[in-house]
C-alpha cells in the first residue's frame, strides 16, 4: 500500500505542471488582442501606409550559398483597411531590390495590375505570385466579423516559446501566427502556397517612438523548410504620404 501511495504522489507531481502551463495559454481572441497591443495598438491596426528600407540575401534552389545580395531593398505599402482575403494582392505595393547600381528585381501592384521590371504579369501568374507571398497583414483584420480564430499547439521558434493561433479568413484560407509568450510580438507565420508550405520568422524588434509601431528588423522566409531569403530592415516609416506614381508600372511614370 505504501508503494502505491508513493507512485500516486509521483503521478500528481508530474501532472500538475502541465495543467498549470495550459492555464497560462490565452484564448485565441485574447492572444490576437495581446499581439495587437504589443505591436502598437490602433496605429498598428490601421497605419495607412508603410515604407521599409534595408538589405536582403537571396538563396537559389540548388545550393547553400547566397545567389544574390541586395544592399538596397525597399518596400512601399498602401494598406487596404477593408482587407478580407489573406493571400492575395490588396491595397498597393512596390518592392525593389538593387545591388549597387544593378537592379535585381522589381514588383508592384497598383490596385489592379501586377507588374515587374519585365512588364505586366498575366492575371493567373500574378495571383499565384501573391498567393505565395502575401499573408502577414491579415492578422490586422483577424478580430473583424467573419473571421475565425482557432488555437494550435504551442512551439518554440529560434529559442522563444510561442503560442499559435490559426486565423481563417472569410474565404476559408488559414494562416498560422506564432506569438511570443512573453513579449507578445509576432515571431512566426505559416501558410500553404502554390510553392509549398511557406514560413516566416521575425526577430530583433524595434519601436517607432512617434507612433508606438513595433517592427521586426529581421524577417527570414522558408518554403518547405528551406530558406529562400532573409531581410534586414534598417528604417520604417508609418502613415507617410506616398506618391501614387510609386505603384505604377515604370512605363506609366513609376
Amino acid at each position: 500500500m505504501k508503494r502505491i501511495s508513493i507512485a500516486l504522489l509521483s503521478l500528481v507531481v508530474f501532472v500538475a505542471p502541465l495543467e498549470a502551463r495550459d492555464e497560462a495559454v490565452l484564448a485565441p481572441r485574447d492572444l490576437v488582442e495581446a499581439a495587437v497591443a504589443a505591436h502598437g495598438g490602433a496605429a498598428w491596426l490601421d497605419p495607412g501606409t508603410l515604407v521599409l528600407t534595408g538589405d536582403a540575401v537571396f538563396f537559389g534552389p540548388d545550393g547553400a550559398t547566397p545567389r544574390s545580395r541586395a544592399d538596397d531593398y525597399r518596400m512601399w505599402r498602401r494598406m487596404d483597411p477593408d482587407r478580407s482575403a489573406a493571400h492575395g494582392a490588396d491595397g498597393k505595393v512596390r518592392i525593389i531590390a538593387r545591388s549597387g547600381e544593378s537592379l535585381l528585381f522589381e514588383v508592384g501592384y497598383d490596385g489592379e495590375t501586377t507588374w515587374t521590371e519585365k512588364g505586366v504579369l498575366p492575371q493567373a501568374e500574378a495571383d499565384a505570385y501573391w498567393a505565395s507571398n502575401f499573408g502577414f497583414g491579415i492578422i490586422r483584420h483577424a478580430l473583424a466579423e467573419g473571421f475565425e480564430l482557432q488555437a494550435a499547439p504551442p512551439r518554440d521558434v529560434n529559442g522563444h516559446s510561442i503560442d499559435l493561433v490559426r486565423v481563417i479568413d472569410r474565404a476559408g484560407q488559414a494562416t498560422l501566427f506564432g506569438i511570443d509568450r512573453q513579449s507578445r510580438f509576432i515571431r512566426y507565420m505559416g501558410f500553404r502556397t502554390p510553392r509549398g508550405w511557406h514560413e516566416r520568422t521575425y526577430d530583433d524588434f524595434f519601436q517607432l517612438p512617434e507612433t508606438g509601431w513595433v517592427q521586426a528588423r529581421t524577417v527570414t522566409l522558408y518554403y518547405d523548410g528551406v530558406k529562400t531569403n532573409a531581410v534586414s530592415w534598417r528604417t520604417a516609416e508609418v502613415g507617410v504620404p506616398i506618391d501614387d506614381r510609386i505603384f505604377s508600372p515604370p512605363s506609366q511614370g513609376g
